[in-house]
Parts: structure tokens; C-alpha cells; sequence
């Protein structure tokens, strides 16, 4: 009976033994065959990890072999509505701007500003089309950067920062606008010196305006009206410009700007010689979310003409102070003065006293509103609504 007993158990004990190696061969054929499968995988992935690093290289080549791949483009726009008493209510697309510039390389770039004025140009049509600046920009070391081509002159605080979303009211100030005269560019050469830090000096040498000569005309002698805009522009007469500017504590910005032109009528026959002076100091100064705005500039015109005009002196200022409520609303106010006929003591300055605000949709995109009363040589009052963007 235990004989018995014994052989059953070794029986299956050898059946068991029998079908774990069977099971055993069967799982290693298993863990082979996934063995297999792995290495495959591993493989085409390696081969695919090739592919994108070729591809990425190729990319690389293609983006840096490119013409374009150093270029950039940005402009700005804006659209105004106008209502003032006594005057037409208008709407006008005032500006559209574009903006390509191109890095040759580490030391020297190209800058332009191309502009269509009032939506239309052409016979008899409103606007404009304008080459506003077009100039390479060099830097011979890390204090000396040069400029040589069409560029904007280095005065005050519109002419060479005036996009839309960085300054408050929907026109540009008439101080500025009348006075400086913004926009204002030239051709010629200029150079900017680091001389410490937050410490700047800029000088040029450039082509100038020229005034009307013409006593008769209402335009005679006016600022706005010489600027030649680099058209076939009279020469004869270069202006010279020299600015310093201040910004080492943070906040703070003080400069001042002086240019003398020789003659800004360029010789025309029958008139005395018109040597003029421009000067202009300003100030801005931000402290948290209340900032200020000071400017004042004033021309000096040598010459009896100009003189009998009151034409001899034209000058103006504002103050505007301003407060950033959130980064979606800011306030402004503004009182400002100017006369371009500040040389004829009966003559009244025009003054302008306005308020408004600017809604920032994006910190590159605005919509603004603005109250303005005039007074002295113009008396008017209205409202202004306008938007406007950068990129």
C-alpha cells in the first residue's frame, strides 16, 4: 500500500515538474518574441530621432541662409473723431504706419517708417504718402552708435516717440505739434554719445526747413509749414542740432535740445537772411502710477520780415499730469500755451485746457477720450474720441 502511495506521488510529481517546464519554455518564447518587439521599437525611434535632428539642422540652415531671417516689421495706426463748436464733426483715419528694419548684423542696422496719411492720397485728396525715416545705424563702440539717412530730429517728447498707446490725448498737443514742429525728420548724419550711464549726448548735422518768404502769405514764416519732408528738399542752408539728456535716476527724464539753422527761408531772394534758434527743455518724471509732463520751446528768427510779422518769436509750454488707475484705465489733464507770433506784443497765445482718459484694451492698443477748451486766439471747445495701436 505505501509502495503504492509512493509511485502515485512520484507520478505526479514528474507530470507537475513536466508541465512547468512546458510552461516555463513557453513564457521565455514569450519574453523573446516581446524581446523582439522592443528592439524593433527602440530602433525605429532612434532612426525617427535622427530624422527630426536632420530635419531641425536643415531648418537651422534654410532659416539662417534666409534674406529675412534678421528682418522685422511693426507699425502703428490711428483713427480720430473730431467735434468742435462751430466747426464740422469728422472722422478720419489719421494715420497708418509701417515699419521694416533689417539686422545685418551685431553693430549695424537698418530702421524705416512708411506712412499713409488720411486714408487717401493723391490729386486732391486729403492724406499723404511718406517716407517718415529710412537710415542705418552703426555702432562703433559701446558708448558711440551713428546715424546716417532719414531720421527723425532729437527734440522733445512726440517727435520720435508718438505710436498711439504711448501718450494720452487723442491729438498730439499743439505745443509740440505747432512749436517743435512733430512730426519732424530730416536728412543728414547724427551721432549718440553714452558719456555715463544715464548721461546721453546726440548731435547732427542735417538738412533744415524752409519757412515761406512771402510776407503776403498767411503761411509766412509759420514753423509747421517749412518743414520740406526730405522732398527734393532745399539745401542750401543746414541745420545743426546738438540735445543732452538725463535718465540715470529711475523715473526721471530731463533734457534739453538746442538747434541753429542759418537761414531757414534757404536764401530766398529779397528777404533778409532768417538765422534760427530753436530751444527745448522738458521733463517727465513717473512715481508709481503718477506721472508728469513738463515742455517748453521757443524759436529765435533773425530777419525784418519775420519781425513785422511777430514771426521772430514762437513759443510755447504745457504741464500734464497723469495717473494709471489699473492697467486697463489712465486719466490725464493738460493746460498748454503756444503763439507763433509771440514776437508781436498785442498778439494772444493760443490756450488749450483738456482732460480725458485712455482705455488699454492691450498695452498695445487703445481706445481714448478727451474734453479741450480753447481760449486767446482761438476760441472753440469740443470733444475728441480716437483709437489706436502698435506692434
Amino acid at each position: 500500500m505505501k509502495k503504492s502511495i509512493i509511485a502515485t506521488a512520484l507520478m505526479s510529481l514528474f507530470a507537475t515538474n513536466a508541465m512547468a517546464t512546458e510552461e516555463t519554455q513557453e513564457l521565455r518564447e514569450v519574453i523573446a518574441e516581446q524581446q523582439k518587439v522592443l528592439e524593433s521599437l527602440e530602433k525605429r525611434l532612434n532612426e525617427t530621432e535622427h530624422r527630426l535632428e536632420a530635419t531641425a539642422d536643415q531648418i537651422e540652415v534654410t532659416t539662417s541662409a534666409s534674406p529675412f531671417a534678421n528682418t522685422t516689421i511693426g507699425g502703428y495706426g490711428e483713427l480720430h473723431y473730431n467735434n468742435y463748436e462751430n466747426k464740422d464733426a469728422k472722422v478720419d483715419f489719421h494715420r497708418f504706419v509701417l515699419f521694416f528694419g533689417h539686422e545685418f548684423d551685431s553693430k549695424t542696422r537698418f530702421f524705416s517708417e512708411f506712412e499713409l496719411e488720411h486714408s487717401l492720397a493723391g490729386d486732391d485728396k486729403p492724406g499723404e504718402v511718406e517716407l517718415e525715416q529710412a537710415y542705418v545705424e552703426y555702432d562703433y563702440s559701446e558708448t558711440i552708435t551713428t546715424k546716417t539717412g532719414l531720421f527723425l530730429v532729437p527734440v522733445g517728447l512726440i517727435n520720435e516717440t508718438h505710436e498711439p498707446p504711448t501718450f494720452y490725448g487723442v491729438e498730439r498737443n499743439g505745443v509740440e505739434k505747432n512749436i517743435i514742429p512733430a512730426t519732424w525728420w530730416e536728412a543728414g548724419v547724427a551721432a549718440n554719445f553714452k558719456v555715463a550711464p544715464g548721461f546721453s549726448i546726440d548731435a547732427a548735422i542735417t538738412s533744415g526747413l524752409k519757412v515761406v518768404a512771402d510776407v503776403t502769405d498767411k503761411n509766412a514764416f509759420l514753423i509747421r509749414k517749412g518743414r520740406q519732408k526730405v522732398a527734393n528738399a532745399s539745401a542750401e542752408n543746414l541745420a545743426y542740432t546738438g540735445r543732452v539728456k538725463y535718465t540715470a535716476i529711475p523715473g526721471l527724464e530731463l533734457a534739453a535740445t538746442v538747434q541753429y539753422q542759418t537761414d531757414v527761408t534757404q536764401s530766398a531772394s529779397g528777404v533778409d537772411e532768417a538765422a534760427a534758434t530753436l530751444i527745448e527743455a522738458h521733463a517727465v518724471y513717473n512715481v508709481e502710477n503718477f506721472s508728469i509732463r513738463a515742455l517748453y520751446a521757443t524759436w529765435d528768427i533773425d530777419g525784418d520780415e519775420a519781425a513785422a510779422l511777430g514771426r521772430d518769436e514762437q513759443t510755447g509750454w504745457y504741464v500734464e499730469p497723469s495717473y494709471k488707475l489699473n492697467e486697463e484705465f489712465g486719466v490725464f489733464a493738460r493746460y498748454a500755451e503756444y503763439n507763433n507770433e509771440a514776437g508781436d506784443s498785442s498778439s494772444d497765445a493760443v490756450e488749450s485746457t483738456s482732460a480725458g482718459i485712455n482705455y488699454y484694451l492691450h498695452e498695445n492698443v487703445v481706445l481714448k477720450a478727451d474734453y479741450e477748451e480753447l481760449g486767446g486766439s482761438k476760441d472753440s471747445k469740443g470733444f475728441n474720441l480716437g483709437f489706436g495701436y502698435q506692434f
